[in-house]
């Protein structure tokens, strides 16, 4: 049976040209796309994928709360980071999150063939380039785990990312399905746990943590 894959990219080219790329590998299939985390994740719960490829940066849920949440919802799925981004925070974060593989949008498309067919027999898949970066963030922090966004829970890092979006309370309401009284307690809390008390704070917060990663 070909591997079944899902890609989630908030850039319709890039859905597009992997989708027609992955067409020619024929133990590859690719069963669907989403433009934004929480479509990912709901379609993760619907089709079970085999794989799927998951860009860092993505408007009402970013890739690494979406494979913290995949984590928890399917234990098959495996999840392969594909983003620009070679900072550490940013592979750490993925990894943390639950990541079996990241790979570097710049890399040659037979690497990404490898790494998909290598996360979904089991294995660990990381770019070159990126291989170098955890290991000398691991000695440089003597294993230590960068700082993080550990104390939030799941929704008060979806608050926190559509906050630092700029979206008024009862936008948020709406996107979460929940009362604007129930965003403003998660929102008081999160201000609360992180000693944060203005937007700019919290996005800065969120940029140097990877809940709201720059593209």
């Amino acid at each position: 049976m070909p591997i079944r894959l899902l890609i989630a990219d908030d850039h319709k080219l890039m859905r597009e040209g992997l989708r027609a790329l992955l067409a020619g590998e024929s133990d590859i299939e690719v069963i669907g796309e989403a433009g934004d985390g929480r479509a990912i994740v709901k379609m993760v719960g619907k089709l079970s994928p085999d794989v799927v490829l998951m860009d860092i940066s993505m408007p009402v849920l970013n890739g690494i709360e979406a494979t913290r949440q995949i984590e928890d919802l399917s234990g098959s799925t495996r999840v392969i980071a594909l983003s620009m981004h070679a900072d550490r925070l940013f592979v750490q974060g993925m990894l943390k999150a639950g990541a079996a593989g990241y790979v570097l949008k710049d890399s040659a498309f037979d690497e990404l063939a490898q790494a998909v067919r290598a996360v979904s027999s089991g294995q660990k898949y990381l770019s070159p380039g990126v291989a170098g970066v955890v290991v000398e963030g691991f000695l440089n922090t003597n294993g230590a785990p960068a700082e993080d966004d550990g104390s939030l829970t799941p929704r008060e890092r979806e608050v926190l990312q559509l906050v630092t979006e700029g979206l008024p309370t009862r936008d948020i309401a709406t996107q979460l399905h929940i009362s604007v009284k129930t965003v403003e307690t998660h929102r008081r809390s999160l201000m609360k746990k992180l000693d944060l008390f203005t937007v700019a704070e919290l996005t800065k917060y969120a940029i140097r943590n990877g809940t709201t990663p720059l593209e």
